[in-house]
C-alpha cells in the first residue's frame, strides 16, 4: 500500500544522485539509530525518473546492506515524480471500508492514467470544516511499471519491499517525529533533491497542498559548471557549500550560487503563491527544508529573503537516539539533510495506515 505505514525496517531512498540507507530501532514511540549510509550513483543512473541502469543501484543497495553490516530483509522505500499523483478531494461521508469498495470508481475522475495502470492508495483526512457531510481525501496513484521497476531492485538486491510510500510522506513522517505539529499552524515542507523539489503544506498533521517540481540542485551545479568552468566534482563540492574550489574566488562563487539559487527558489515560490491564491484562509508561518541541496547556505537565505518566511533544514535525527561512540556527530550533522526520506521510511511500520 503506498500509504502503509509491527516490525522495525530498513529505509532506503533511492534518489538521482545517491542511495540513502537508514535503519532506526523503534521502542514505545522512542526510536534509536542503528545505521546509516550513502552511497552516490552516477549521473545519468536515473533519469527523469526513469532507471537507466538498474545494475549500479542494485549493487549500491547490496553494497550498503554488507557495508553497514544491515540485519534484516524487509524494506520501506517511496517513489515521486511525473509517474506519481497525488490528490486531495471531498467525497460525501462513508467508512474506509465502503471507501474502499468504491475507490476505484471515485479516482476515475482525478486520476489522468488508465486505472488499469496504475495502484491506487487513499487516506481518509476527515470531516470537512465547512461541510461536515463531507470528508477529504488523499487519493494517490502511480504507475504500476514504475513501481514495478522499484520493486524489482529490492528484490534483485535480495531484499522484500514491505511498504511503498511517497518522498514527500516519508518528510512528512521525520518531521513529524521530531518536530510535531501544533494546532492550526501551517507549515511548508520543501525536500530539494538533485533533480526534483516536492512541496507538501500542512495544517497541523493534515496535508493541504503537495506538488512535485522536476528541478532540482543538478541546475545549481550546471550553472556553476558552465559558468565558472568547474569540473563537475568541484561543481558539486561547491554547491553543497564548499568555497574553495578551483582557482575561483570564493566571491565569484557566492556571486554564481546566489544566481543560480534564485532561479530554483523561484519554482518554489510558484507552488507556495498558488497555494496561498486558492486558500485565502490558511498563511504560510514557516518553511522547513530538507534535502542534499538544504545543505547550501544560500538556499535559505534565498528563501527567506524571497518568500518573507522563517526557514529552518530539518534535522531528521533531532529526536532519535544517537550513541556518540557509534556516529559521527558532526558527520550526522552535515549529512542528515541528505536523509530525511530514508528516515522518514525507516519509521513506517507494516499495517499501519
Amino acid at each position: 500500500m503506498l500509504f502503509s505505514t509491527k516490525k522495525d525496517l530498513i529505509g532506503i531512498d533511492v534518489g538521482s544522485s545517491s542511495v540513502k540507507l537508514v535503519r532506526l530501532r523503534e521502542s514505545r514511540g522512542n526510536y534509536q539509530l542503528v545505521n546509516l549510509g550513502i552511497l552516490p550513483l552516477a549521473a545519468e543512473t536515473i533519469v527523469d525518473n526513469t532507471i537507466m541502469d538498474s545494475s549500479a543501484i542494485v549493487e549500491a543497495i547490496s553494497n550498503l546492506i554488507v557495508g553497514m553490516k544491515v540485519q534484516g530483509k524487509r524494506v520501506a522505500t517511496s517513489v515521486s515524480g511525473h509517474s506519481v499523483i497525488i490528490r486531495k478531494i471531498m467525497l460525501s461521508i462513508m467508512t474506509e471500508e465502503e471507501l474502499d469498495a468504491s475507490i476505484q470508481w471515485e479516482a476515475e475522475q482525478y486520476i489522468p492514467f488508465d486505472l488499469s495502470e496504475v495502484n491506487i492508495d487513499f487516506q481518509i483526512l476527515g470531516p470537512d470544516a465547512k461541510d461536515p457531510s463531507q470528508m477529504n481525501v488523499m487519493l494517490v496513484a502511480a504507475k504500476k511499471d514504475y513501481v514495478d521497476d522499484f520493486v524489482g531492485l529490492f528484490s534483485e538486491a535480495g531484499l522484500e519491499p514491505v511498504v511503498m510510500d511517497i518522498d514527500c510522506f516519508a518528510v512528512e513522517n521525520t518531521f513529524d517525529v521530531n518536530y510535531g505539529f501544533v494546532e492550526d499552524e501551517v507549515v511548508a515542507l520543501v525536500n530539494m533533491g538533485a533533480s526534483a523539489i516536492s512541496v507538501n503544506i500542512l495544517k497541523a498533521d493534515v496535508s493541504l497542498f503537495t506538488r512535485d517540481i522536476q528541478a532540482g540542485g543538478n541546475i545549481i551545479r550546471d550553472e556553476l559548471q558552465k559558468r565558472l568552468g568547474l569540473s563537475s566534482e568541484e561543481a558539486e563540492r561547491a554547491k553543497l557549500g564548499e568555497r574553495n574550489v578551483g582557482d575561483v574566488d570564493p566571491e565569484t562563487i557566492d556571486d554564481v550560487m546566489v544566481d543560480a539559487v534564485g532561479n530554483l527558489v523561484q519554482e518554489v515560490k510558484r507552488s507556495l503563491d498558488f497555494f496561498s491564491a486558492t486558500s485565502a484562509d490558511d498563511k504560510i508561518t514557516k518553511i522547513y527544508l530538507t534535502g542534499g541541496v538544504s545543505k547550501s547556505r544560500q538556499v535559505c537565505e534565498v528563501l527567506e529573503k524571497s518568500l518573507g518566511l522563517k526557514t529552518e533544514v530539518i534535522n531528521p535525527f533531532r529526536n532519535v537516539t544517537v550513541n556518540e561512540k557509534e556516529f559521527d556527530l558532526e558527520y550526522l550533522a552535515a549529512i542528515g539533510p541528505m536523509l530525511s526520506v530514508a528516515t522518514g521510511l525507516a519509521m513506517r511500520k507494516v499495517g499501519d495506515k
